[in-house]
């Protein structure tokens, strides 16, 4: 690093010294590592995730499960049920697949950035940032809130995505050798409580006499951002087969959206079509409601349809199981089947 370089470092990490966040998976400020097991998790679970969202599903997990080789041995059932909510399923699929291979390491992460990024479900954020925090490797860290930070520090007037690459060369040459760890986690720090989206507070922030943004009066301005795609609007249905007081719930496929949750039957809408519209079995049906959900690259509205027979014979040929309806918050049901769920207990009048 420059002098310059050295300066941005210095200033930053003598302000998380006093600042830093108090949060479950961190090592106060000139503490030792904390367990890669918890580094490795948390991180995981935060890809476009907030830490607020994050917290209550992390203790949860580490009670149940408090090392890599006790979440090697979990039913997979049980994870996917534990992330629900969380959503980005296949984090959790990839979740249980790395905690598999690190098991079968005998329980040790490789501290090694490359050699974590051979892991499953390790790109490079994670690998670089689990290296840094966890290993104290020299590693160049860069989440959303360090985009944020370094977009305006050096006021990078390319638009995104395109600008990653400069934004990572830029932080490659304020990253120090010694504190890597900490250096990272300051970064998202001052991202996330300072160098806002909106509003940045550029009066407290350690690095303003650095940042060519506020120079210039405008670091709201950065990152540039290329003008959003319209996000289509699928449309589909799932369906409410409810008996002695329980629902129908089945597995979906393994691979594939919310794969591996447990789910309403549905009519195979995707990303990419509208459902079908046809019923898992014959017999009346009535309406339901719907339910607005957004997924990354498209909105679904999803019509709920009761189902008001008697004939079950055809609901034994396909794998599912009768969920009791009062422990209906125990199935691990993601989010959009979840609100279907509220939707039609509000219905029938079994919730409040």
């Amino acid at each position: 690093m420059d002098a310059s370089s050295q300066d941005v470092a210095r200033a930053l990490l003598g302000w998380y010294d006093v600042h830093a966040r108090d949060l479950p998976w961190r090592a106060r400020p000139g503490c030792a590592a904390p367990d890669p097991y918890r580094v490795w998790l948390s991180e995981v679970m935060l890809q476009q995730t907030t830490v607020a969202a994050v917290k209550s599903y992390f203790a949860e997990f580490v009670r149940r499960w408090p090392s890599v080789e006790a979440l090697a041995a979990a039913d997979e059932g049980e994870v996917m049920a534990a992330w629900a909510g969380l959503g980005y399923y296949a984090r959790a699929r990839n979740l249980l697949a790395c905690a598999k291979e690190v098991a079968g390491r005998g329980g040790t992460f490789p501290a090694d950035e490359l050699e974590l990024r051979a892991l499953p479900g390790l790109g490079a954020y994670t690998a670089a940032a689990v290296a840094a925090i966890a290993f104290g490797q020299r590693a160049v860290v860069v989440d959303a809130n360090v985009e944020r930070v370094v977009s305006r520090l050096f006021a990078v007037a390319a638009p995104l995505p395109g600008a990653r690459v400069a934004i990572r060369r830029h932080t490659d040459t304020i990253t120090p050798s010694e504190r890597a760890g900490d250096f990272a986690q300051a970064m998202m720090d001052l991202g996330a409580t300072i160098c806002t989206p909106r509003a940045p507070r550029c009066l407290l922030c350690p690095l303003s006499a650095s940042c060519l943004a506020r120079l210039h009066a405008e670091p709201e301005q950065f990152p540039v951002k290329a003008p959003k795609k319209a996000r289509p609007q699928r449309a589909g249905k799932a369906f409410w087969i409810e008996r002695d007081g329980a629902v129908w719930l089945v597995r979906r496929p393994g691979k594939g959206m919310l794969g591996g949750m447990r789910a309403l039957p549905d009519d195979g809408w995707s990303a990419r079509a509208n459902g079908n519209g046809t019923p898992p079995l014959m017999g009346p049906w009535q309406p339901g409601g719907v339910v607005a959900h957004g997924f990354t690259h498209f909105g679904l509205d999803l019509h709920l349809a009761v189902y008001e027979g008697d004939d079950w014979s055809s609901l034994t040929a396909s794998e599912g199981e009768w969920w009791p309806l009062d422990s209906i918050d125990d199935a691990g049901l993601p989010t959009l089947f979840a609100k279907a769920a509220r939707l039609a207990l509000a219905e029938a009048g079994e919730v409040g």
